[in-house]
């Protein structure tokens, strides 16, 4: 399975910088002068390799410039592009509290008398915080904060998550 560790925004300058949007905990190690990325297209299958020239923090946002993007229109052309890599490269966090979206994604959602809600399709991260975006069986999509006191129990081996959601989070609107 592969995971997401940035995804091109847009690009920067005139001189083929990229806008990364980071999804990793290290984008240090990930974006380091010299490393190989893993890129594809939303929803593609084929990959491409991109090598890292150098990188930068801008205002908050991380730069990239890569080997053999030389101008605004080549790194125009990366606009959405995903950067993974595979699970199993991912060492096993240590603390209880902290997942990857991949443990995530795939669990059943259900509440603590045990009614069901559904199930994770998706981990979104909003400026304001982890979302689960959460599929019901009737196919509706139910967002739900990824917060201790809405998502008090995470049982990644039992393959579920309790919620205990606010009055009228679950309603359809």
């Amino acid at each position: 399975m592969e995971l997401v560790i940035g995804r091109v925004a847009k690009s920067h300058g005139i001189r083929g910088e990229i806008v990364v949007d980071v999804r990793t905990d290290s984008p240090e190690l990930r974006f380091a002068d010299g490393a190989v990325l893993t890129g594809r297209r939303p929803r593609e299958k084929s990959t491409s390799t991109y090598t890292v020239a150098a990188s930068r923090n801008h205002s908050g946002r991380l730069l990239v410039r890569l080997q053999g993007v030389a101008d605004r229109t080549a790194a125009d052309e990366l606009r959405g592009v995903l950067f993974v890599i595979d699970s199993a490269d991912v060492e096993p966090s240590d603390d209880p509290d902290e997942f990857y979206d991949h443990e995530l994604e795939g669990l059943a959602v259900r509440m603590s008398d045990g009614a069901e809600i559904g199930v994770v399709a998706e981990v979104l991260h909003p400026p304001g915080g982890e979302l689960l975006s959460v599929k019901t069986p009737e196919g509706r999509e139910i967002l739900i904060p990824f917060v201790k006191a809405i998502v008090p129990v995470v049982d990644v081996p039992g393959g579920y998550i309790e919620v205990d959601p606010p009055d009228g989070l679950l309603d359809p609107e």
